[in-house]
C-alpha cells in the first residue's frame, strides 16, 4: 500500500483548514445537499465530502458510510489533494497503491474511487468530493466534469463558512466571528485553569478622517489598524472588529499585567505606524482591559461590557 504524500504546502494548508473552524461539527444541510446529488447523479452507494487533516480524514457530510472519519494514511483523498484535477481509481484491486488498502481488503471495500480536491482561497486543497462504488467502474467524461462542477458548489460553501464570520473590508473576524471563537477558547482556558482577557479598542476621532480625507483614506485607516493588530498580537488571540470603528482582543491565558504590556506592544506598533509617513491622518485609539480569573463565571458579553466601560472611561479621561 501506497501511503499518500504531503503537500508542499502542508502547513499553510493545515492553517487554512483548521481557521474554518468546521472540523468535528454537526452535519449541515449545505453539504448534505451536495453530498445526496453526488449520489444521486453518479448511482453510488457513497458520497463524501472530506477534510484531510493532521492525521484523520474527516467526513463533513458523508452518505454510505457508518463512520465520520478515518485515518488520513489508508485515505484515497490524502492522495487527491496531491493532484489538481479528478483522482479516478477504476478498479482498486488491480491498482498496486491500493490493492492491500485495509479499505479495499475490508470494509467498506472500495473498488471504484472518484475524488476531486476542495480548493480553498486558490492555494489550499482541504479535502474532497469524492464517490465511492463496491464494484468497479469508469466515468464519461462528462460525468468528471459533472462531478467537478458539484465539487465547485462545496467549495462555495467551505468559503461561506469564512465569509459568514470575516469582515468583509478588514479581513480579520467580524462579530459573530469573535464570539464563535473566544467562547470556545474561554472555554479551554476555564478547564486549564488559565486566566483571559479582553481588550476593546475604540478610534478616536476617526469620523475626522472620513469627513476631512473621505471614506477610502478611512477604510485604509481601519484596514491597517487590523494588519497591526494581526501583527502584534499571538496567534492563540482572537481578534476582531466589531463595529464601524471598534475592535477587540481576546487573549488567552495572560494576567492583567501580562495584557497590559500586550497592548502597550500594540500602541508602539501605532505609534511607530504614525511616524513613518505623513498620510494626513494619524491612528489613535482608546482601550479598555478587562481579565477574567478562571474561577469567574462572567461571559464573553460580560467582559465586553465591563472592557467597553473601561475604554469610554480612558477616552473620557483624555479629553
Amino acid at each position: 500500500m501506497k501511503e499518500p504524500d504531503f503537500p508542499d504546502n502542508e502547513a499553510q494548508r493545515i492553517k487554512d483548514l483548521h481557521s474554518l473552524d468546521i472540523l468535528d461539527t454537526e452535519p449541515e444541510e449545505r453539504f448534505d445537499r451536495v453530498t445526496r446529488i453526488a449520489k444521486h447523479l453518479f448511482d453510488v452507494p457513497i458520497a463524501v465530502v472530506s477534510l484531510v487533516d493532521n492525521h484523520r480524514q474527516w467526513f463533513k457530510s458523508c452518505i454510505g458510510l457508518p463512520v465520520r472519519e478515518t485515518a488520513r494514511n489508508v485515505s484515497f483523498c490524502g492522495h487527491v489533494i496531491n493532484d489538481d484535477g479528478p483522482f479516478i481509481i477504476n478498479d482498486a484491486t488491480k491498482d498496486p497503491r491500493f490493492l492491500d488498502n485495509p479499505l479495499v481488503m475490508g470494509e467498506p471495500f472500495i473498488r471504484f474511487y472518484a475524488g476531486v480536491p476542495l480548493v480553498y482561497h486558490n492555494q489550499s486543497k482541504l479535502g474532497t468530493l469524492c464517490i465511492i462504488d463496491t464494484k468497479p467502474r469508469e466515468l464519461t467524461m462528462q460525468q468528471m466534469a459533472d462531478l467537478v462542477d458539484l465539487a465547485k458548489v462545496a467549495e462555495q460553501e467551505l468559503e461561506a463558512t469564512i465569509q459568514a464570520t470575516l469582515d468583509p473590508l478588514t479581513q480579520i473576524s467580524n462579530r459573530r466571528g469573535f464570539f464563535e471563537l473566544s467562547e470556545k477558547s474561554m472555554d479551554y482556558c476555564r478547564m486549564g485553569g488559565f486566566c483571559v482577557a479582553l481588550a476593546y479598542f475604540d478610534l478616536n476621532d476617526f469620523k475626522a478622517i472620513n469627513d476631512k480625507l473621505g471614506h477610502k483614506a478611512g477604510d485604509e485607516a481601519l484596514q491597517k489598524f487590523a494588519d497591526l493588530m494581526a501583527s502584534s498580537f499571538s496567534d492563540s488571540d482572537v481578534f476582531a472588529r466589531i463595529g464601524g470603528d471598534e475592535f477587540v482582543v481576546f487573549m488567552s491565558g495572560l494576567t492583567e499585567k501580562v495584557a497590559e504590556i500586550a497592548v502597550k506592544r500594540f500602541r508602539k506598533s501605532v505609534e511607530r505606524f504614525n511616524d513613518e509617513e505623513n498620510r494626513g491622518y494619524e491612528i489613535k485609539f482608546s482601550v479598555g482591559i478587562v481579565v477574567a480569573k478562571p474561577s469567574s463565571d462572567m461571559s464573553i458579553d460580560s467582559l465586553l461590557e465591563e472592557a467597553d466601560k473601561r475604554m469610554y472611561q480612558e477616552k473620557c479621561a483624555s479629553k
